[in-house]
């Protein structure tokens, strides 16, 4: 079968520079300007960074580990997207040279008159935490790396022994990831309050990591089939499984959301409602109303009918409705550490669009040299046939 093989238009590789420019200009003056809040303002970068990259290698895990096939066509996208995971370094290195503005665990003179702090300190250390860093990176970009090598090998030799060993990389990822998640979420977010803890946090940051993953990978397979870059064209049945894994997942999210807060209000633990209690004071309540809308019952209901789960303009939509809800959620999370009240202006930008540039230039450049179609994968014709 042959495919259409179109070149990606080059004013794409121009908007991605353009973004970078502006988002690196915006971000030197931020940090400059105040290196605390720039700091804050680059782990939301990061973290949503890591959520879109890490999120593209989950699903592409998950098709191999459960055999899944309407996927198939589609792969590709995830794996471009997967590819900007190693930026996560860029953003990591300005937090790791102002480590001590930024958590309070990291001081000598707190860790010595706080007791709590200092009963977590042989985790929440530097040494540890730089350790627990570089051996993050290195597994998930090992993973990605034995997923994408294999699959492009494939387009060339056609050997099916590749899928095989994919598939069994994905059985191990699935819960070595759930891990390395659990400690991003505990090492990046929940150490800005050191003395809070919730034992769900993890899941409630994975559940997002896969949500943002998915809505990244969603928007550009519908927005490049609309414009005919896969041949045959993907069809409503693709689009209501897409449609489908995002509405379970925004289900799963409300679950553990709700589950979080339920048993922290109901233990009523003044080291865990502490937590909360900072995001209902002053303004910072109309966010965390805000976020139970947008997170969850505006998509929810938005995606709720079989007929918008396949309709290709409300998947976009929404795709970038959950993205955006995924950094406003990260927001919510961290800002509170550096503000009691909601701090929004030009401070809050630069990373974002810095962060946005650089996955657009690394999508370019991966989708100009490799297929676009797994063309050679054992799954591509029966994925290309699927229906409901």
């Amino acid at each position: 079968m042959e495919y259409l093989k179109k070149a990606i238009p080059e004013k794409i590789n121009k908007i991605g520079w353009i973004l970078i420019a502006i988002g690196l200009i915006l971000s030197a003056l931020s940090y400059l300007s105040d290196s605390l809040r720039g700091s804050y303002n680059i782990i939301i970068t990061f973290t949503f960074l890591l959520s879109i990259s890490v999120g593209s290698i989950f699903l592409i895990a998950l098709e191999y580990a459960t055999n899944a096939v309407w996927s198939t066509p589609m792969r590709r996208v995830s794996e471009f997207l997967a590819a900007s995971f190693p930026l996560v370094i860029i953003f990591a290195i300005p937090l790791f040279l102002n480590i001590h503005n930024i958590f309070s665990w990291s001081r000598p003179e707190v860790i010595s008159s706080d007791n709590v702090i200092a009963h977590k300190s042989p985790y929440l250390n530097i040494t540890f935490f730089s350790i627990r860093f570089i051996a993050m990176v290195v597994i998930f970009y090992f993973f990605y790396k034995v997923f994408t090598v294999n699959s492009q090998k494939q387009d060339i030799s056609g050997d099916q022994k590749l899928t095989s060993i994919n598939v069994k990389f994905s059985v191990v990822f699935m819960p070595v990831a759930a891990v390395l998640l659990a400690l991003v979420a505990t090492d990046w977010l929940m150490s800005l309050s050191p003395k809070w803890y919730s034992t769900i946090f993890g899941f409630y940051f994975m559940t997002g990591v896969i949500l943002a993953g998915l809505s990244a990978t969603t928007f550009v397979v519908v927005s490049m089939n609309e414009k005919g870059y896969f041949t045959p064209a993907l069809t409503g049945e693709h689009y209501y499984s897409l449609g489908a894994l995002m509405f379970a997942f925004i289900n799963f999210w409300a679950y553990i959301a709700f589950s979080q807060f339920l048993l922290i209000w109901y233990a009523n633990l003044p080291e865990e409602t502490i937590w909360f209690m900072a995001r209902w004071q002053g303004n910072w309540k109309y966010i965390t109303i805000a976020i139970i809308f947008i997170r969850f019952f505006i998509p929810y209901f938005s995606l709720l009918s079989q007929p918008a789960k396949m309709n290709p303009g409300r998947l976009k939509i929404m795709s970038i409705w959950i993205l955006f809800s995924q950094i406003l959620d990260l927001y919510w999370i961290v800002m509170p550490n550096y503000s009691t009240g909601i701090v929004f202006s030009w401070n809050e930008i630069g990373f974002p669009v810095l962060m946005v540039g650089l996955i657009i230039l690394v999508f370019y450049y991966k989708a100009k040299k490799i297929n676009l179609v797994p063309v050679k994968d054992p799954k591509l014709q029966r994925g290309l046939d699927f229906h409901l």
